[in-house]
């Protein structure tokens, strides 16, 4: 059975990128720790891909080859996907945005996981974490445990209702972004700089 860990960077980020385009479909891919415990994924990153086109393209192939060198650098590797519907009610596994990126990385990686991000939680109040996590098992996804890193809930929560208040997700690029401008840095080290020492004053 699927067995994850979900960094508050990591989810904070992938809201982030929800609520800067709450009128698109959106969509990022998960980096782990190649340290990850037997049994547990770590996931430490998400690099926000789109939020036009969410399916396999030239330009989606581009972006994981270049993910991919990047993680490696960091002693990481491409573990998931993360997506969330312009439909604010949609978060069945069916209609997932994207969802051939995420089975071209279940290809790749096994225990690959897959994120929905529920439009309903995404706000200055959530009561709840926003995302459904599942696995893939023998070609079919099944829901599957997570937890955020030695982080309470409520923390998180509290920095990603903090976050959202100020802007924050103004500030998060993705390779939309980046291709309107290269100038644009799609890795987002400023910003996961910055929300790593947010999260540690919580």
């Amino acid at each position: 059975m699927g067995d994850f860990e979900i960094s508050s960077c990591t989810y904070i980020k992938m809201i982030l990128h929800a609520a800067k385009y709450p009128h698109c479909s959106i969509n990022g891919v998960l980096l782990a720790s190649k340290d990850s415990s037997k049994g547990k994924t770590r996931i430490i990153d998400a690099v926000p891909l789109f939020h036009q086109c969410l399916h396999v393209s030239p330009m989606a192939e581009i972006a994981l080859i270049q993910i991919e060198a990047f993680a490696a650098e960091r002693n990481l590797y491409i573990a998931g996907y993360y997506a969330a519907s312009e439909n604010f009610n949609e978060t069945s596994i069916e209609k997932v945005p994207g969802i051939k990126i995420a089975e071209k990385i279940y290809e790749n990686y096994s225990s690959a996981c897959l994120i929905i991000i529920d439009n309903k939680n995404v706000s200055l109040r959530a009561e709840r974490p926003a995302i459904k996590v599942w696995y893939n098992s023998e070609n079919r996804w099944s829901r599957a445990n997570f937890s955020l890193d030695n982080t309470p809930y409520a923390n998180t929560l509290e920095t990603i209702s903090d976050l959202l208040q100020k802007g924050a997700m103004k500030a998060i690029i993705d390779f939309d972004n980046h291709l309107d401008n290269p100038k644009n840095d799609w890795t987002n080290e400023v910003l996961t700089r910055d929300l790593l020492q947010v999260i540690s004053m919580y």
